[in-house]
């Protein structure tokens, strides 16, 4: 292997190899790579949510306030053309009453003149 540049970091394997189980201590570093690996996970998710939650704070209380530009805009728009039914329009379906029917309205019977004491009940038709 003379002459190579760079020079082989690890040297070639010419000789099979046995399976060598992983020792007490590699296995313990790799239980505690995994538990610091979903640790910082968690912590990052739990940052992030919290962030998202600042943040959408913020802008719910920012929305609240009145903005001037607001009515600014809302004087200088154009005023909305009122919504049609082009199938109605055609003919093609009944036309819809934009204006609401007015529904008639169930009174209820007086009520009877309280009772002066030692008048008998009156009688009431229900």
């Amino acid at each position: 292997m003379a002459g190579q540049y760079p020079p082989p970091m690890v040297e070639p394997i010419t000789t099979p190899q046995h399976y060598v189980p992983p020792s007490a201590r590699d296995l313990r570093s790799q239980a505690v790579h995994r538990l610091q690996v979903g640790a910082f996970g968690l912590c990052a998710m739990l940052l992030l949510v919290g962030l998202a939650n600042i943040i959408t704070d913020r802008v719910d209380r920012n929305t609240d306030q009145a903005d001037p530009i607001h009515e600014v805009v809302a004087v200088d728009a154009r005023p909305k053309k009122a919504a049609s039914d082009p199938l109605a329009d055609i003919g093609v379906v009944p036309a819809s009453d934009p204006t609401p029917t007015p529904t008639p309205t169930v009174t209820a019977a007086p009520r009877p003149a309280p009772m002066q004491s030692g008048e008998a009940a009156p009688l009431v038709d229900q």
